[in-house]
């Protein structure tokens, strides 16, 4: 075998999720049970949702989880750069040369015509997909067309007849239809590329020899094992692991369970635990025991030992895993861990700026500042009426904190009281309501308290997965209230 190198390659469009913590885990334990390289690489093309800020939490809960890079956009390495959005003159050289190869082409089709070419699909019950219209275009046009500044994508040109077989390490051989294959958009109109080329470039140049990710990419497997097929390259293993799925099996997903690794370090989950959890959902120890370490997980792990069956992410067995973790901790240690999270210089100085005004005595402290230190809320009888909106019903009131989330602060990007103010009163403007009617339902949600430090800036103390989680859970409480 060759040096194993592994990557994950999350994109920076939001909280770090658990997801890539998971699949992480089983990349660095590969590299690192073979003296390999674990490199991280930031997948940021998505030029509108992508942020600096995002990425910065990447690289912090990964670190908080222990699982350090050898290569990466903040220490380097000789593969480098490792931002894709820094690498857009590598992708546009190699497209070039498969359309050089005859093994892509530049497609002219405007967007209202591809949506046309779509929909008459559809009506003709046919798998939506593009036809291929300038896939006949002499070469010599194409290029001219292109020079002239004609706006155009860069399409794979995937085989049309046959099927095509390629391997993953657990699955053993896949065989697809070419038929049902799309040519695969490689080059947008921006001049960025495209999950699929980006991918595969910079695993080739980067020397990945084991490419781990989620089974949601099976699909697109067949395109990137046609791409090396194309480029005349060496193609590295895949090993497409099973997704963490919730108790119904849909996919683990921030409607039903909080997904930041932000939420788990925020309330107070130690993250050996959560590794070991996570380690627990694709793999189990030979001795089949349930509690072991980062470093005995990736002395016995075999990846092609992974089970495929679609591991169910248990809040109530991680929560015991925590806790089982938190009382084999030492009283030092504890302390240790406490000051560092829940209290830290950092975190008692911003709760002390909102807390402070309304302090008479210092035991005080405990009473105005409680709802910092818990994740979950309980919400007293007399909250409970505070919770539903002045002149609305629980269940309006419901609908209107979900609609919150999932409009206004799930995308929002920059979270601070400016942002959550302005995201707020967009919202209010949108239902129809006051502030009065619906920022006392907010407090009560987000602090389970009727009296607190101003909201939004209190909002921004706690984070987005804490807020998210505690309107979630206010909201559902509602919706169980009878009419």
């Amino acid at each position: 075998m060759n040096r194993v190198r592994t990557r994950i390659a999350p994109s920076p469009t939001g909280d770090p999720h658990v997801g890539t913590a998971y699949i992480a885990l089983f990349n660095y334990a590969f590299a690192k049970q073979h003296g390999g390289d674990f490199i991280l690489r930031i997948e940021d093309t998505d030029r509108v949702r992508s942020s600096r800020e995002s990425e910065e939490m990447i690289f912090s809960a990964l670190r908080w989880l222990g699982l350090n890079w050898d290569e990466g956009p903040d220490i380097g390495g000789p593969k480098g750069p490792y931002r894709q959005s820094e690498r857009s003159d590598i992708y546009k050289k190699y497209a070039m040369e498969l359309v050089e190869k005859g093994k892509a082409y530049p497609c002219f089709c405007t967007k209202e015509r591809l949506d046309s070419v779509r929909e008459a699909m559809k009506a003709e019950k046919k798998t939506a997909m593009y036809d291929r219209h300038c896939r006949s275009i002499p070469k010599d046009e194409a290029l001219k067309r292109m020079e002239s500044g004609e706006p155009y994508v860069i399409r794979l040109a995937m085989p049309t007849e046959g099927s095509m077989v390629v391997k993953d390490m657990l699955r053993g051989d896949i065989t697809i239809d070419c038929e049902q294959l799309d040519d695969q958009v490689l080059i947008k109109t921006d001049g960025f590329p495209t999950y699929h080329l980006a991918n595969v470039v910079d695993d080739h140049l980067m020397e990945i020899s084991h490419v781990i990710r989620a089974e949601e990419w099976i699909s697109s497997l067949p395109k990137h094992v046609y791409l090396y097929e194309a480029f005349g390259w060496e193609a590295p293993v895949f090993c497409h692991m099973p997704l963490l799925r919730n108790a119904d099996k849909s996919k683990i997903s921030k409607r039903k369970n909080p997904v930041s690794l932000n939420y788990y370090r925020r309330a107070g989950y130690l993250p050996e635990a959560i590794l070991n959890y996570l380690a627990l959902m694709g793999f189990a120890m030979p001795d089949e025991r349930e509690e072991f370490t980062l470093a005995e997980f990736t002395k016995e792990l075999k990846l092609e030992k992974v089970s495929l069956g679609g591991p169910v992410f248990d809040m109530a067995k991680l929560l015991w895993l925590n806790g089982k973790y938190i009382r084999a901790l030492d009283k030092k240690e504890l302390a240790d861990r406490l000051y560092k999270e829940l209290l830290s210089p950092e975190y008692l100085d911003k709760i002390l700026t909102l807390t402070q005004p309304r302090f008479e005595k210092l035991e005080d402290f405990i009473d105005y500042s409680a709802f910092f230190f818990t994740g979950s809320m309980h919400y007293s009888e007399k909250m409970q009426k505070k919770l539903i909106g002045k002149g609305k019903s629980a269940k309006e009131t419901a609908k209107a904190l979900t609609q919150l989330v999932e409009d206004e602060l799930d995308p929002l990007l920059k979270w601070d009281a400016a942002h959550l103010e302005e995201a707020s009163t967009r919202h209010l403007a949108k239902i129809g309501w006051t502030a009065k009617e619906f920022f006392m339902p907010l407090r009560v949600a987000v602090t389970g308290k009727d009296a607190t430090p101003p909201l939004f800036e209190t909002m921004e103390v706690l984070g987005k997965e804490v807020c998210r989680s505690r309107i979630k859970e206010a909201a559902k409480l509602l919706k169980e209230m009878p009419a």
